[in-house]
């Protein structure tokens, strides 16, 4: 069934309220009306409206003041000006604060009318192409998930499993591995696919933010809030919502989270309703959060609610082959992107590609490839034109004491740090993960500059 377009009709006479109700009731519209400013305001703050029919002179505020207002809390909103003091001056006026269009009294129904379709015809080819846009960058097919190894062959297995029911996710893995692209996957086969996938960057956000971000804001909840804002959650009713580096959220956060997981309810920030929302988890985390269980840091309560069901994503450097073929679908995605004829790569580069160690994962191999598709000048990329020279012989040069992987990862963010004199915003950039995690890293290894 085709949903209703609903229009706000803001008059303070009565008789043109009703008659303009009237008229759009039979074109098959929603109405609400609305005899003042204030009225409007009350109504506005709990409703949608895809078009604002407001008269200009009303008692208290005026609509030409309305207008502006309106347009602060959404500046897409569709405004039609109805007046019967007519003048250039005051429809350049209202144009230039944002009005869609001006009408005068008497009102011609037939006019008004079209004048309405026009503007909405206009706001719903706009809103399907923002949707269409959105549809297709957020399509992750499976194809996409790359790899032939037994590990990835098992990850499969269980992303096909898991997205036949509605249970918490809990995806492992070191950065760059390709979390995000297991969540997508998980949801686009899902029975939730037509409802949005919602993904929440935990670790590049302070407490306070990421409060706001995930169960969103009342107006005037706290400095700058200005509007009414819907959180993470709320936008993933329906569908799913994907937590990634969940291990950096603060126990307050951690707290808040369990019962919203649990209960599937919430407040707003500064809010006092509860709101009800219908959502699958998916959590993504780099760390290893049985540990910063044991170590108090971690609600093991919150642990074992979102350990339902876990996933284990290998590292590039235990999946064999499919590093080749890796290699190969970025070479194509790139060349044709920049319109290089590369056709392959020469045995050296093949050799030094299966044998280097890969500390960044996919997202390395993916940004090497990148850079070697520009440098390339030849029809096959070689050893030349991968960005390794300077560390493609750490393994030889220097034996590694510690074979753990967090002595591995230790080691090389100390390196990238120094390389970097200790910048860590161009560190973070180069390893791929966001200040916040990097600075978890240095706390956890800790790690410290030499003078």
């Amino acid at each position: 069934m085709e949903k209703k377009n609903k229009l706000l009709i803001v008059d303070d006479e009565e008789i043109v309220r009703q008659s303009l109700k009237a008229w759009f009731l039979e074109d098959g519209y929603e109405i609400d009306i609305a005899e003042d400013a204030e009225a409007a305001l009350r109504l506005y703050e709990k409703n949608k409206y895809d078009l604002i029919l407001l008269d200009i002179k009303m008692p208290g505020m005026s609509g030409m003041d309305l207008l502006i207002k309106l347009k602060e809390f959404d500046p897409d909103a569709i405004i039609i000006l109805i007046t019967a003091y007519a003048s250039v001056s005051s429809a350049v006026k209202a144009l230039k604060n944002g009005a869609y269009d001006y009408i005068t009294k008497p009102i011609d129904p037939d006019e008004l009318s079209h004048v309405v379709k026009n503007a909405l015809n206009q706001k719903n080819l706009k809103d399907e192409n923002i949707q269409l846009k959105t549809s297709i960058d957020e399509i992750i097919k499976p194809e996409n998930l790359i790899g032939d190894s037994p590990k990835m062959k098992e990850v499969y297995s269980l992303i096909h499993t898991v997205s036949q029911t509605d249970t918490t996710v809990l995806i492992l893995g070191d950065s760059g591995t390709g979390k995000e692209l297991v969540a997508k996957a998980i949801h686009l086969n899902s029975k939730r696919k037509y409802f949005p996938l919602v993904t929440v960057n935990c670790g590049a956000l302070p407490e306070s933010i990421l409060e706001s971000e995930l169960f969103g804001h009342e107006k005037g909840a706290f400095t700058g809030a200005h509007y009414k804002r819907k959180g993470k959650f709320e936008m993933a009713n329906g569908g799913t919502i994907f937590l990634d580096e969940i291990g950096t959220i603060s126990h307050k956060v951690q707290i808040e989270l369990l019962r919203v997981i649990e209960t599937k309810e919430f407040m707003r920030v500064g809010g006092s309703e509860t709101i009800k929302s219908d959502f699958r988890v998916i959590a993504a985390t780099n760390e290893n959060l049985q540990n910063l269980v044991n170590s108090g840091q971690f609600r093991e309560d919150l642990y074992y609610r979102l350990n339902v069901f876990n996933i284990q994503l290998p590292p590039l450097r235990e999946r064999g082959d499919d590093v080749i073929l890796l290699a190969d679908y970025f070479l194509n995605k790139f060349s044709s992107a920049m319109n290089k004829k590369i056709s392959s790569f020469d045995e050296e580069a093949i050799k030094f590609m299966q044998d280097y160690y890969w500390p960044g994962n996919v997202r390395e191999l993916e940004n090497a490839i990148e850079r070697a598709v520009v440098v390339c000048h030849k029809d096959k990329i070689t050893l030349d034109d991968l960005p390794f020279k300077v560390i493609k012989n750490v393994k030889e040069e220097e034996p590694l004491t510690e074979r753990s992987l967090e002595a591995i990862e230790k080691k090389h963010i100390e390196k990238i740090l120094s390389e970097n004199n200790w910048n860590i915003s161009k560190s973070a950039e180069e390893l791929q993960i966001d200040r916040v995690t990097l600075y978890n890293k240095i706390k956890k290894y800790g790690l410290r500059k030499n003078n």
